[in-house]
């Protein structure tokens, strides 16, 4: 198949802005190339369009107003408001991209537009993104590619992950075999397992970062806790964090989603700063061993991506529990930031092309299917 060149965009439960990625695929292979000691050089450019606080501030009210939902089409409060934001902020970062990286809109063949969750009750068969695809199309003349969970929550799947068949293709054209696994941190983190037989399952094992950064937020007016520092001067609440892994997510069999609202930050209640954060950070990384409990084969290398790779106190508590090789994705020439972004790229390609991109073993949908909705100029 002749390759396509594709952006993914993709904005996180993080809530911090939209990532922008551009690669080349036929919807089956991604182009990589091998440097100097194997190491991988970059599928293609990125960027990055952050959100200001007024911005942030109208998805949490989105995100909040979003829990009354009771029908996938449902748009109460101030949905209507951000959805049309969603959409502005990606054609602002699409059109910049192009200029600052000297191309043309007729240069690119798709945009892979994951908009902005606000929900995601699968078991409801409900997962809105907002974003309005066909608006983003007209205003760009690139052909779009959104709302690519539907049709996998109307066969029976949880919606999410999305990202492990990209994971798979990167790790093959990587040349790495299994047992290993690629973890996720975003807002919500997931893993994508791959045994010695190239079998694959995924799910998400937890909260990511979300927890982490809501308290930083509240307690010291940060995003987020810089590398780690502030949760790697507390102390972890045990006590807590014993309650916390008695909740009945842990215990489902993948393939299994998490809304990014099930758990709240506050559950730290008076702890000091220092200690909730350590507590928070403690708790993603012990939700990343307790989902090994579900796994067909421990991996016995790990590479970490997302926000979460870049806090040095949760990948060290990660190479404390997991007891295995762990790797951030930048340091073998994957992208640690961009790589969601990417795999929606590779999945607007793949959607074009009618290949799946859901496996009952990574949503728990009935077959492999495609999805998405394609919206043209």
């Amino acid at each position: 198949m002749a390759m396509m060149r594709a952006i993914g965009l993709m904005s996180g439960t993080s809530l911090d802005g939209v990532d922008i990625a551009l690669i080349e695929t036929d919807g089956e292979r991604v182009h990589v190339v091998k440097g100097h000691n194997n190491f991988l050089e970059p599928l293609g450019p990125t960027g990055y369009r952050g959100y200001a606080d007024d911005e942030k501030a109208l998805l949490r009210a989105a995100t909040k107003d979003a829990e009354s939902v009771l029908h996938p089409g449902d748009r109460p409060g101030r949905l209507p408001e951000a959805e049309a934001f969603v959409t502005l902020a990606h054609a602002e970062a699409v059109e910049r991209f192009l200029e600052e990286h000297g191309l043309s809109a007729s240069e690119i063949d798709v945009i892979g537009f994951h908009g902005q969750t606000v929900i995601h009750r699968p078991d409801q068969r409900i997962s809105i993104q907002i974003g309005d695809g066909q608006a983003l199309a007209t205003r760009l003349g690139i052909p779009v590619v959104s709302d690519l969970r539907r049709a996998d929550i109307e066969a029976g799947g949880q919606g999410a992950p999305l990202v492990p068949v990209f994971h798979k293709a990167l790790a093959e054209a990587s040349g790495f075999d299994g047992p290993f696994g690629i973890l996720n941190i975003g807002g919500v983190a997931n893993a994508t397992l791959i045994d010695s037989k190239g079998g694959v399952i995924a799910f998400d094992t937890g909260p990511g970062n979300a927890l982490i950064d809501e308290w930083m937020q509240e307690r010291e007016g940060k995003n987020l806790d810089d590398g780690g520092r502030t949760a790697a001067r507390g102390r972890p609440d045990e006590q807590l964090l014993a309650w916390l892994l008695t909740h009945p997510f842990f215990f489902r069999k993948p393939p299994k989603s998490l809304d990014r609202n099930w758990f709240s930050h506050k559950l730290a209640g008076q702890l000091s700063t220092e200690d909730g954060a350590a507590t928070l950070t403690a708790f993603t990384a012990r939700a990343v061993a307790r989902a090994l409990d579900h796994a067909p084969e421990i991996p016995t290398r790990w590479i970490v991506a997302g926000g979460g790779a870049r806090n040095g106190e949760l990948v060290r508590l990660l190479n404390y529990h997991l007891r295995a090789e762990i790797t951030t994705a930048d340091a073998i020439g994957w992208s640690s930031a961009y790589l969601e972004a990417q795999a929606f790229a590779y999945l607007a390609v793949r959607s074009l092309k009618g290949l799946p991109i859901t496996l009952p073993s990574t949503t728990g949908v009935r077959e492999a299917i495609t999805g998405g909705v394609l919206t043209r100029p």
